[in-house]
This record gives C-alpha cells, structure tokens and sequence, in this order.
C-alpha cells in the first residue's frame, strides 16, 4: 500500500509540473518582468517546480487521511488561499509585476490566471491521478 501511495504522489508532481509548465508559458505574457528581468524558459520552469512543490504538499492529505476522499473540492480553496497570499507578497516586495493586460481581481488587487491556477490545477492534477488508479 505504501509503494502505491508514494507512486501517486509522484504521479500527481509530474501530471501538476507539466499543467503548470504549460500555464506559466501560457499566462507569462501577463507579465512585465521577473525580479527586474527577463522572463526566460528556465524562469518558467522554476516557478512550474515550485508550484508543484505546493500541489503536492496541498494533495498529500488527501491520499492519507479518508475523511477527505470526497472532500476534494478543499483542494481548490486552499490553492486560491496560498496563491493569493504568494501574489500579494510578490507584488509588494517587487518580485514580479502585471502588464495592462493581466486580469485583476476587485478588491484583493491581485492577478486572476496566477489566483486560480493552484486551485485549479492542483484539482485537476489531484483527479486525474486518482481517476486513473481507481480511486
């Protein structure tokens, strides 16, 4: 059982960096700059390791503790949580700014597509990972 768990937890990080790859490369357009330069593919890449890192860290509760089986949904509320909280401390210390381009949210002043992504993606991941080995 413990081989079939961590293989899940594997599976989920790389399903969640290749989403993510491609949402960073999708929504960097969004942006101005990265920490006062360029954004490059290995930019991209590292942000999409990152990301991952917290999908994962979010999921692992839901492969362990059963009463949160059919409570996968918290995935998405929890992701939209730390990825608000990521944006607002990125603005304000300058690690990266929005183009005119960019979505905002009213009243939290922060990005829509980087708002949403964890959530979403951390779902989606999440699902299909559990979707393709039975669960």
């Amino acid at each position: 059982m413990y081989y079939i768990k961590m293989k899940r937890i594997f599976s989920l990080f790389f399903i969640s960096f290749i989403f993510n790859f491609i949402w960073e490369n999708l929504h960097s357009h969004l942006y101005i700059l990265y920490q006062g330069m360029k954004i490059t593919e290995l930019v991209l890449a590292r942000a999409s390791l990152v990301d991952s890192i917290i999908i994962t860290l979010v999921c692992l509760p839901f492969f362990y503790l059963s009463f949160l089986e059919k409570k996968s949904w918290l995935i998405v509320v929890i992701g939209v949580i730390i990825a608000i909280g990521i944006e607002l401390y990125a603005l304000h210390t300058g690690r990266w700014s929005y183009n005119q381009y960019m979505p905002i949210i009213p009243f939290l002043s922060v990005g829509l597509t980087p708002t949403i992504q964890l959530g979403l993606l951390g779902y989606l991941s999440y699902r299909l990972v559990c979707y393709t080995k039975g669960q």
